[in-house]
C-alpha cells in the first residue's frame, strides 16, 4: 500500500486538459469530481493515520474511490 494521494489529474495525466474542461462545463462531472476528491482525501488521511478508521471503513472508502474513478474515467473517455 502506498501513502500517495491518487489525485485525478495524476491518475490520468493524458486527460488533464479534459478534466479541467469538464469541471468547468459539466455540473454532473464537477459534482463527481468533488466527491472523488473528498473520498480520496479521506482514504489518504486513513492510510497515513492522520484520521485512523477501522479496516472495514477504510476498505469501503477505497471501493467508493475506485467506483467514482471508474465513473469519471467513463465520462472522460465517452
Amino acid at each position: 500500500m502506498t501513502h500517495t494521494p491518487h489525485e485525478l489529474h495524476e491518475e490520468f495525466p493524458e486527460l488533464a486538459d479534459k478534466i479541467a474542461e469538464m469541471k468547468a462545463g459539466d455540473a454532473h462531472f464537477a459534482r463527481l469530481y468533488d466527491e472523488y476528491h473528498e473520498v480520496n482525501r479521506a482514504v489518504h488521511r486513513a492510510e497515513t493515520n492522520v484520521e485512523p478508521v477501522g479496516d472495514l471503513a477504510e476498505v469501503e472508502l477505497r471501493k467508493k474511490r475506485a467506483h467514482l474513478k471508474d465513473e469519471l474515467y467513463g465520462i472522460l473517455t465517452a
